[in-house]
C-alpha cells in the first residue's frame, strides 16, 4: 500500500537537471521519491510511502513506485537505510527482507545505486530545514557552536553527527542504538534488571524504539501488576495521549524521560554542542506529550555539565520527506567530492 503526493515544480531549465530515484527505507515503511537535482536544493517531485511487509523485497517496492509515476528515464538511485553495507549486502536486523544492492540495481534497471545510513541522510538534509519544519523542544538564549546531533526512535534508534563547517558537510554515522542501555532511576534499573533475565546485552533501541515502547509497556505491566490493554506502539501512544490507559501513560512518560537522558549522553559523548534534531517515526506523533514530559530536565541533568547542556537547543523535525531529500543530496555530494 502506498500513499502518494506530487509537488508542482518549475520546468524552467529542466533539461539541464538530473532526476534521481531516492528512497528512505526503514523496518516498517519505505519512503520513495523522484528528486530533481539542479543548481539549488533538491526538490521532491513525486513521493510515495509503502508498507514494507506488503512487498517481497525492496526491488518490488521501487518497481511499484516507478509504475505509479509513469515512464521516467532514470540511471541513478540513492537509498537511505538503517544499518551498514557489508560487501553487496545491507546489514539490518529490522528489515523484513534481505537487500542485495547488485540485485536491486539490476531488477530496477539503474546504472548506479548508492546506500547511506538513514540518519546520515537525515543529518545531511538538516541543511534543507527551515523554521516551518521544526518544533522547539529546548531553547537557548546563548546557543553554542559545534557539531549537530540527529537522533530518534523508529523501528530502531538512529543517530548521526553533522559537522557543517565542511563542504559538503561531513556526517559521522553511528550505531548508537546498539550501545548498552544505561539506567538513571530506580525504575529504569528495575526494567534493565528484568530484561537481563533474557539476554546479557540490552541495547538502547531495545527500549527506545517502536518495538521497544511495546517492550517497556509489557515490562512495566509485569513489574507493577497492571493489565496490558494495548498491543502495538501506535495503540500505546494513542492511549497515553488520550489518557485512557494509566499504564500507557506511565510507559510513555518513562520512555520520554529515558530518551532525554540518552540524548544528553550522546551530546556529551560526541561533543554535539551545536544542537540536536529529534527525528524518527514516533516523536512527531507525540510531540505535545513530549513537551509536557521530563525529557528536557533529563536531557540537562548531567551534573557539572548542566550549564553547557542548557545552551544546546533541541528541535523536533517534522519534515516527512527529509530522508529522501538527504539520500539524494548526499549522493550528489559524494559524486561532486570525487
Amino acid at each position: 500500500m502506498a500513499e502518494a503526493t506530487r509537488q508542482q515544480t518549475s520546468q524552467t531549465g529542466a533539461a539541464t537537471q538530473e532526476l534521481l530515484l531516492a528512497a528512505d527505507v526503514g523496518g516498517t515503511y519505505a519512503r520513495i521519491g523522484l528528486v530533481r537535482i539542479g543548481a539549488r536544493l533538491p526538490v521532491v517531485t513525486d513521493y510515495r510511502k509503502f508498507v514494507c511487509s506488503e512487498y517481497s523485497g525492496l526491488a518490488e517496492i521501487l518497481k511499484a513506485f516507478l509504475r505509479d509515476i509513469g515512464d521516467v528515464a532514470l540511471s541513478r538511485g540513492a537509498i537511505a537505510c538503517a544499518g551498514y553495507v557489508l560487501d553487496d549486502k545491507v546489514i539490518n536486523t529490522n528489515l523484513p527482507w534481505a537487500v542485495s544492492l547488485v540485485e536491486v540495481r539490476r531488477e530496477v534497471g539503474l546504472d548506479e545505486l548508492l546506500v547511506v545510513n538513514d540518519f546520515t541522510a537525515i543529518a545531511y538534509a538538516t541543511g534543507y530545514v527551515d523554521a516551518r519544519d521544526v518544533k522547539r523542544v529546548a531553547s537557548s538564549d546563548e546557543p553554542l557552536e559545534g557539531p549537530v546531533l540527529v537522533v530518534g526512535p523508529g523501528t530502531g534508534l538512529g543517530a548521526a553527527l553533522s559537522i557543517a563547517d565542511t563542504q559538503p558537510p561531513f556526517v559521522l554515522s553511528t550505531e548508537a542504538g546498539q550501545s548498552a542501555l544505561t539506567a538513571s532511576t530506580e525504575l529504569e534499573t528495575e526494567v534493565v534488571r528484568h530484561l537481563l533475565r533474557e539476554r546479557s546485552h540490552i541495547p538502547v533501541e531495545h527500549i527506545l524504539s517502536g518495538p521497544g515502547l511495546s517492550r517497556l509497556y509489557a515490562t512495566l505491566g509485569a513489574l507493577r501488576g497492571m493489565p496490558i490493554q494495548a498491543s502495538t506502539p501506535a495503540d500505546i501512544t494513542a492511549a497515553a495521549v488520550a489518557g485512557d490507559d494509566e499504564l500507557a501513560t506511565q510507559t510513555l512518560n518513562v520512555f520520554c524521560g529515558w530518551l532525554g537522558s540518552t540524548v544528553g549522553n550522546l551530546v556529551l559523548l560526541y561533543g554535539a554542542q551545536g544542537g540536536v534534531y529529534l527525528a524518527g517515526g514516533i516523536l512527531p506523533q507525540i510531540s505535545d506529550f513530549l513537551l509536557r514530559s521530563d525529557f528536557v530536565e533529563r536531557f540537562r541533568d548531567k551534573g557539572a555539565m548542566r550549564p553547557m547542556l542548557e545552551r544546546v537547543p533541541v528541535n523536533l523535525i517534522e519534515h516527512g520527506q527529509l530522508g529522501v531529500l538527504g539520500a539524494a543530496g548526499w549522493s550528489v555530494g559524494q559524486r561532486r567530492a570525487q
